[in-house]
C-alpha cells in the first residue's frame, strides 16, 4: 500500500511541476497544476494518517480532506476558462482556454475566488465534523454536494460547445476524466467503506493524471508545439531521480518496520529529488544569480543557451504546407505574441518556413535552431513593417495605422499600456506617445481585435514569400 502511495504521490507531484514549468502565468496550467501538487500532498498526509495514532492521526485527517478538495475546486476553475463565450473566440485566438499573459487578455479575478472557496469550505468542514475517517455527518454530505455540483456546471459548459475544443479528442477526455474525478472525490469524502481510501485516491491519481495529460496535449497545440520527447524526457528523469533517493529511504523504511518519520522522510525525498529534476532551469537561473552576480553577461548568455536548449525538445516538425490558413494564422499570432522571447520562437513551427532556408543560404550560415529562431524573428519584423503606412510618419492615429500600431508598439517596442507595473519610463519619445494612445483612446479589446486581424494579414504575407523573393 505505502508503495503504490508513493508511486501515486510521485506521478502527480511530477505531472503539477511539469504543467507550472510550461509557464505558470498561464490561469489553465497553474490551477491544474495546483490541483495535482494538491492532490499529491493529500496522498502523503494519507500514507502518514496511517502510520500515525493520537491526536497527529487527526490533524493529519482533516489537512488530507482540505487537500483532496483543491483538485476538484481547481478543476472547476479549468471548466470556467472553457466556457463557451472563450471557446468560441476567432480561430486565431486558438481554443483560448490557454491565452498567453502577454496577448493582451486580462487574467480573470473569478480564479481567485475559486481558490478561496477552496480553502474555506473544507476548512469549515474539519472544523465542525472532524476529517477523513470521522462518522459521516451532514457537513461531509454538503462538502461533496459543494465539490460535484460546481464540477457539474462545468461540464455542463463545456459540453455546449464542445465541437470548439481543439484538438477535437481533448473534449472528450476532459468531460469523462473530470466526471470519473467527481464519483472519486464522492467515494473518498463519504465513507461508506464499500471501498478504502487508498484504492480511491489512486483511482483519482489515474483521473488526474489523464486530466494533466489533456492539458499539457492542449498547450502544446495552442503553442504549435511538440509535446511527446519533452514530456517523456522530463519524466524518465524525474522517475531516476525519484527511484535514486526515495528507493534508499523505501530499503531502510521496509527493513526497520516503517515509522512515521521514515514516512515522512520518503514523501520528502521523492519530493526533493523530482523537484530538482523538474525545475533544474528555474534552479540553474537562481544559482547563476548568485555565483555571478557581477557576470550579468554570463549569466545572459547562460539563460539563453539553456532556454535554447530546453525548447529543442518542444519544437515541431510538421509539414507548414498542410496547414490551412486559418491554422496557419493562429501559429502567426502566436508567434507574434513570442516575438521577444527566442526561445519559443526557437520551438515554433514556422521556424520550417522556405524564407528561412533560403536565407540561411544566402548568408552562409548554419542550419541551426537558433539561427533559424533569429531569422524568424527578422521575418516577422519584416512583415510587421509592411504595414507601416507610407506617408513618412513614424506614428499616426488614422484608422490605417491601426494594425502597425497594434503589433509593433506592444510586440517589437515592448509597450505595455494595460499593465499595471507597466510605465512610460525609458522608452523614446514616439513609443511614449504610443503608451498614452493606448491607455487613453484604445479599449484593451479592441487592441486584441486589431492585434488578431493584423496577426491574419502576417500569416497571408509570410506565406505569399517565396524563397526568390526572401
Amino acid at each position: 500500500m505505502l508503495v503504490l502511495s508513493a508511486v501515486v504521490f510521485g506521478l502527480a507531484w511530477w505531472l503539477g511541476l511539469y504543467l507550472a514549468a510550461r509557464d505558470p502565468r498561464k490561469p489553465v496550467l497553474a490551477l491544474t497544476a495546483a490541483g495535482l501538487i494538491c492532490y499529491a500532498l493529500a496522498v502523503a498526509a494519507e500514507a502518514l494518517r496511517l502510520n500515525t495514532t493520537g491526536s497527529a492521526a487527526e490533524w493529519l485527517g482533516g489537512a488530507e480532506l482540505v487537500l483532496v478538495c483543491q483538485p476538484g475546486v481547481a478543476w472547476f476553475g479549468v471548466l470556467l476558462a472553457l466556457r463557451p463565450e472563450r471557446a468560441g473566440q476567432a480561430a486565431v485566438e486558438g481554443p483560448g482556454l490557454l491565452a498567453d499573459p502577454d496577448d493582451g487578455e486580462p487574467r480573470p479575478r473569478r480564479f481567485w475566488a475559486v481558490a478561496a472557496y477552496g480553502l474555506v469550505l473544507p476548512a469549515v468542514v474539519v472544523w465542525q465534523a472532524g476529517g477523513v475517517g470521522a462518522p459521516v455527518s451532514a457537513a461531509h454530505v454538503l462538502l461533496v454536494a459543494a465539490i460535484a455540483v460546481p464540477l457539474l456546471v462545468g461540464l455542463a459548459l463545456v459540453a455546449v460547445r464542445m465541437r470548439a475544443l481543439r484538438p477535437a479528442p481533448i473534449g472528450g477526455v476532459l468531460a469523462v476524466a473530470t466526471l470519473f474525478f467527481g464519483l472519486g472525490v464522492a467515494v473518498l469524502l463519504l465513507p461508506f467503506g464499500l471501498v478504502p481510501s487508498w484504492l480511491a485516491l489512486a483511482s483519482i491519481g489515474m483521473d488526474l493524471a489523464l486530466l494533466g495529460l489533456a492539458v499539457a496535449v492542449f498547450d502544446a497545440f495552442d503553442e504549435g508545439q511538440a509535446l511527446r520527447a519533452d514530456m517523456l524526457r522530463s519524466l524518465v528523469a524525474a522517475a531516476a531521480a525519484g527511484v535514486l533517493f526515495g528507493g534508499q529511504v523505501g530499503v531502510v523504511l521496509w527493513a526497520l518496520d516503517g515509522t512515521p518519520w521514515l514516512v515522512a522522510l520518503l514523501f520528502g525525498s521523492l519530493a526533493g529529488a523530482i523537484a530538482i529534476q523538474v525545475l533544474a532551469g528555474p534552479l540553474a537561473s537562481l544559482l547563476d544569480r548568485l555565483a555571478f552576480a557581477r557576470s550579468p553577461a554570463l549569466r545572459t548568455d547562460r539563460a539563453r543557451l539553456r532556454e535554447a536548449a530546453e525548447a529543442l525538445p518542444r519544437r515541431a516538425t510538421g509539414p507548414l504546407a498542410e496547414l490551412d490558413e486559418e491554422e496557419f494564422a493562429r501559429l502567426t499570432r502566436r508567434a507574434l505574441s513570442h516575438y521577444g522571447d527566442l526561445s519559443r520562437l526557437l520551438a515554433s513551427p514556422l521556424g520550417a518556413l522556405p524564407a528561412i532556408d533560403a536565407r540561411l543560404d544566402a548568408r552562409g550560415a548554419p542550419d541551426q535552431p537558433l539561427e533559424r529562431a533569429n531569422e524568424l524573428k527578422q521575418l516577422l519584423a519584416e512583415s510587421i513593417q509592411r504595414l507601416k503606412p507610407r506617408d513618412g510618419g513614424e506614428f499616426g492615429t488614422s484608422d490605417e495605422w491601426r494594425f502597425y500600431n497594434a503589433l509593433y508598439f506592444p510586440y517589437v517596442v515592448g509597450v505595455r499600456p494595460y499593465s499595471q507595473r507597466a510605465t512610460a519610463a525609458g522608452l523614446d519619445p514616439v513609443a511614449r506617445r504610443a503608451w498614452q494612445w493606448f491607455a487613453t483612446s484604445v479599449p484593451q479589446r479592441s487592441l486584441h481585435n486589431w492585434q488578431n486581424a493584423a496577426a491574419r494579414l502576417v500569416a497571408t504575407d509570410l506565406r505569399s514569400r517565396s524563397p526568390a523573393q526572401a
